[in-house]
């Protein structure tokens, strides 16, 4: 199982599928199943009983999750869709390391 290097709050592009070339904030994350959901990325229609929450009941909008490798980071530094790298400071701290600029992304 590959190591997921997308984390809650992250901003992605999205690489693959119908929202392909989309952008949005990680919302959630499954790491046993390797899923992301990502905010307005995969919206379904779902419908929803009458409930004490929610009375009127009827069709609700939300995101479903997608897999982690259709997303990929957005550099806060540079702005564009990056792989990530993995890089340790003198202080022996790991980072996250955007491939394409180079710069730390934040701390792993």
């Amino acid at each position: 199982m590959a190591k997921m290097r997308l984390r809650k709050g992250d901003r992605v592009y999205i690489i693959s599928g119908k929202d392909k070339g989309r952008e949005g904030k990680v919302l959630r994350r499954d790491i046993a199943r390797e899923l992301i959901v990502v905010e307005n990325v995969n919206v379904v229609t779902k419908s929803a009983r009458p409930t004490q929450k929610n009375p009127r009941g009827g069709r609700l909008k939300m995101e479903a999750p997608i897999h982690s490798d259709k997303a990929m980071l957005v550099c806060p530094s540079c702005g564009r869709p990056t792989r990530v790298g993995r890089a340790f400071l003198d202080s022996g701290a790991k980072v996250r390391v955007c491939k394409k600029c180079g710069e730390i992304v934040d701390k792993a």
